[in-house]
């Protein structure tokens, strides 16, 4: 089977914006009313002429996540390791031109933001790091996984793609999860957006998120820097590159976040601004296609929008009390962050919205000795494990 990147060229690019441009009305009738609407669906469910259906698309996708996930909501924290980044992204705060308050972690700093984010009640827990391999080695990389494999009951990285054999060495490490987003699926803008750096290799970067599967992480996240390009398209080639994914492993469960741009150094526009209408639309139709992977939202968005979302019963999956500086969770004035966080409320106060609005929020929904291995994860001295749920599909 070829490659993800061997099937996206900028006249697909093209293609696929004319396609949901023909697509009609009944069309979008017919997929609603099918039993099992599937990935093949998508360019009818994101299509201009979906927008009217926008309301029969959200109770669709509501219905579906309820059937799969039931009333649970999982709560992960991310800690930055390193602003340091190699990279010159356009819309990135870590760009190697911004003049930054730059900084790399110590494990012993290190360890005190895994203490910290543990004692907030989390167990599930997402590195990341700019794209610095030097300032970043992968060693430091592993044994951060493997420090924070000691704490938490699921560890993820968000770092610079890597190889079949490092990813795999990571996921011996304790390492269960992978998100590498694309940024964007249109040739033309990703290259444009990243003038300069190894950031600049579109294919490598799609070829790095099969090689972190085959390694065998229980988990990839997908997603698009929205803003950036035409939604709709960004959500068509989500689908397919996800889709793609499924077939090869399928073992692996999915994942799709939605981040939009938020300000940052630099001062960076977005040349194709989403609305919240949009976000909604983009997430719901993704939802009926793939009913069992995670719908993520992170503290990109407003509080507001959030608890709206939490009310709408698609996500699944929330981020809470985030930091985007290295060491920000003891000391915020220490370094830059990636972007600004816009919902900045406390992990209880997340967890009480989502608790009001009938959701059960959920600390802990995966364990390694599901596989028949020990976590060696210890409880906390004198304090009970957070409740544990675990969503249908898991």
């Amino acid at each position: 089977m070829p490659t993800f990147d061997q099937t996206l060229n900028d006249a697909a690019w093209q293609a696929a914006g004319e396609g949901l441009t023909r697509v009609s009305p009944e069309a979008v009738r017919r997929a609603l009313a099918a039993p099992r609407p599937g990935a093949g669906d998508i360019p009818t469910l994101l299509a201009p002429a979906a927008d009217a259906f926008l309301e029969q698309i959200a109770q669709r996708a509501r219905e579906t996540t309820l059937r799969r996930f039931g009333r649970t909501v999982a709560l992960y924290a991310p800690i930055y390791l390193s602003n340091h980044c190699a990279n010159v992204c356009l819309y990135c705060g870590f760009n190697c031109n911004n003049t930054i308050l730059r900084k790399t972690l110590s494990a012993a700093e290190a360890e005190s933001e895994m203490a910290r984010v543990r004692e907030q009640g989390f167990d599930h827990l997402l590195l990341v790091s700019g794209d610095h391999p030097r300032e970043i080695p992968f060693d430091y990389i592993r044994d951060a996984v493997a420090r924070a494999h000691r704490r938490f009951a699921s560890v993820s990285v968000e770092v610079y793609p890597m190889d079949l054999a490092q990813y795999t060495q990571l996921a011996q490490a304790g390492c269960d999860g992978l998100v590498l987003y694309q940024e964007t699926y249109h040739v033309e803008q990703y290259l444009r957006m990243h003038p300069r750096g190894w950031k600049r290799d579109y294919a490598g970067r799609l070829r790095a998120i099969e090689a972190g599967a085959e390694a065998g992480m229980r988990s990839v996240g997908l997603g698009a820097l929205l803003g950036l390009s035409d939604w709709r398209r960004e959500g068509l080639c989500l689908a397919r590159h996800a889709a793609h994914l499924m077939k090869r492993f399928w073992r692996t469960r999915i994942a799709f976040s939605f981040p939009r741009i938020c300000p940052a150094a630099g001062g960076f526009q977005p040349p194709c601004p989403v609305t919240d209408r949009d976000l909604v639309h983009m997430m719901c139709a993704l939802r009926i296609a793939f009913p069992d992977a995670e719908i993520v939202i992170s503290t990109r968005e407003r509080a507001e929008l959030r608890d709206r979302l939490v009310q709408l019963g698609v996500a699944t999956r929330f981020s809470a009390g985030s930091r985007t500086q290295p060491g920000g969770y003891r000391d915020e004035a220490g370094a830059t962050g990636q972007f600004d966080v816009h919902d900045r409320r406390t992990p209880a106060e997340v967890a009480a919205v989502i608790a009001a609005a009938g959701y059960d929020p959920v600390w802990k929904d995966w364990d390694r000795t599901f596989l028949g291995g020990s976590t060696g994860v210890p409880s906390p001295a004198g304090r009970p494990r957070p409740a544990t749920g675990f969503p249908r599909s898991v």
